[in-house]
């Protein structure tokens, strides 16, 4: 589990909002038997390997935040795993000053919204519970490349708020995102080692279209020991404040 001990209060307070809105979505789901994916599957059948669900992806037009949920072949899933969400924002919700990696392929396209980044994969298990966050080479969601640290700026505009298909899916994912926002960094600038050291061994080839490599930064979690995590870090902070001796104070005379 990673260090948040050096996380700011702010930073800490955010993700604990964030665990209290995760909480909430979770509890009124379990009431009625229901799950994050099967929120996303309900009505649509049988369920087929590579489709995305729900159809046509849940976008959110006033935030520009895009995800679906799909499912890989058996044979080609980790253990204990169903499916996995995939993460975008479109260019009209990023932040300003942000714009495409230099690379020697790039080509601007028709619709200047359609330049959308990856932000990050998150697994499921058969439960419907997250266990797993990741980050992929560009060929395997066909995005525009961006590097890490323009991809961490617009982590703060994935927000989808709106009621379809389901709003404590939409809720939840943006929560997720939130409540492991120093995991998605770390995993983001992964991505970009990873890229440069894979492109220094391979110089015959084009690592961004690279079907060898696939995950690019991958890590387990869980959401009950990041809860606990960010409890105790805040609880660290209390207790720091609390030893403080009290500043000095002048009167005047």
């Amino acid at each position: 589990m990673m260090d948040l001990s050096e996380l700011s209060r702010e930073e800490l307070d955010e993700m604990a909002e964030a665990a209290r809105e995760l909480r909430t979505c979770q509890r009124v789901l379990t009431k009625t038997g229901d799950t994050v994916v099967g929120e996303l599957l309900r009505g649509h059948g049988t369920l087929y390997e590579w489709r995305h669900y729900p159809p046509g992806d849940v976008y959110d037009a006033e935030y520009h935040a895009q995800y679906y949920y799909h499912c890989h072949p058996e044979t080609e899933r980790p253990d204990g795993e169903h499916g996995h969400f995939h993460t975008f924002l479109r260019p009209l919700g990023m932040p300003a000053g942000v714009a495409p990696a230099p690379l020697e392929d790039f080509e601007e396209p028709e619709n200047q919204n359609d330049a959308l980044s990856h932000l990050v994969g998150i697994a499921m298990d058969v439960a419907g519970q997250p266990v797993r966050l990741f980050t992929t080479n560009r060929w395997v969601t066909g995005e525009t490349w961006y590097a890490a640290d323009d991809v961490i700026r617009m982590l703060d505009g994935f927000v989808v708020d709106h009621a379809r298909p389901s709003w404590p899916a939409n809720r939840w994912i943006t929560a997720l995102m939130r409540l492991f926002r120093p995991q998605i960094e770390a995993l983001l600038r992964e991505r970009d080692e990873t890229i440069r050291h894979w492109a220094g061994r391979h110089p015959d080839g084009y690592v961004y279209e690279d079907r060898k490599l696939e995950v690019a930064s991958q890590i387990m979690i869980s959401v009950d020991e990041q809860i606990a995590a960010v409890e105790m870090a805040l609880r660290g902070i209390r207790r720091r404040r609390s030893v403080l001796p009290e500043p000095p104070r002048f009167v005047e005379p």
